[in-house]
């Protein structure tokens, strides 16, 4: 259900793209080679990384290969492992591109018609007399199958998370009160795109925490058996750990700035 949602939102912005025609070869430049020309592009380009790469996400994946089949031998569980480590880089790189038709599909319509747009809403009733009603409509089916798609993550993860560290078991309509009050309070006194960057920027910031304890834990030949990380995965994990410490660290200097 989720890759068909994540489906879902990856075909509507290849739609978009094809309705905005963007400056294809700029945006395959700044692929390759970033560029943060001010203070709110470090502040964007923080909460790109939690938003893609989610702390909770690396738990709810972790938790996943437990339940999915019996292993009866180190080859089963061999096998289980590689198919779910191919499962996450699709998912998540699939998840990467469609952060950047996101990016790529803003920048070639609202930065034209609408500078400094700062409000979903405000960004759909945009797309009718930019781009037409096909695209406002595909935009919309887009935003529902994104918060399906992450409150369904965000809840299993949960639910992943107190299987291993909480003792007892909450009433399923406590976790959605517990849940969804919040949420429903952010999006009616906040503004919603203002809150959902600084959640993202927030996500980013603590996810050094779960991957370096993912890397520690994963390294450890007492926990992982023949299982352990390889040294080049582990180096590789490392040097993405530092790099988004360094991102946080450059934000978190600019704000107190």
């Amino acid at each position: 259900m989720i890759a068909a949602l994540v489906g879902v939102i990856g075909l509507s912005y290849l739609c978009e793209l094809v309705i905005a025609q963007p400056d294809w070869g700029t945006a395959l430049f700044h692929t390759v080679v970033p560029q943060l020309s001010d203070r709110s592009a470090i502040t964007l380009a923080v909460g790109i990384v939690g938003a893609t790469i989610m702390p909770h996400s690396l738990y709810l994946h972790s938790g996943l290969p437990q339940g999915r089949t019996p292993e009866r031998n180190d080859s089963e569980r061999r096998g289980l492992l590689r198919f779910s480590n191919q499962e996450v880089v699709i998912a998540l790189g699939f998840a990467g591109l469609v952060n950047l038709a996101m990016v790529m599909m803003s920048t070639s319509v609202f930065s034209k018609s609408t500078p400094g747009i700062a409000d979903i809403g405000v960004a759909y009733h945009t797309l009718v007399p930019a781009l037409g009603v096909g695209a406002a409509t595909v935009f919309l089916v887009a935003l529902i199958a994104s918060g399906i798609s992450s409150s369904v993550v965000g809840t299993m993860a949960g639910q992943v998370i107190m299987q291993g560290f909480v003792g007892f078991s909450i009433p399923v309509w406590a976790r959605r009160l517990i849940t969804m009050v919040p949420a429903f309070v952010v999006a009616l006194s906040c503004n919603t795109m203002t809150a959902m960057i600084l959640s993202q920027v927030v996500l980013s910031i603590v996810l050094p925490l779960p991957i370096i304890a993912l890397l520690v834990l994963s390294s450890r030949k007492s926990v992982m058996g023949n299982f352990v990380t390889g040294r080049w995965t582990a180096l590789a994990g490392g040097a993405t750990a530092v790099l988004i410490v360094l991102l946080n660290v450059v934000l978190i200097r600019q704000i107190l700035a």
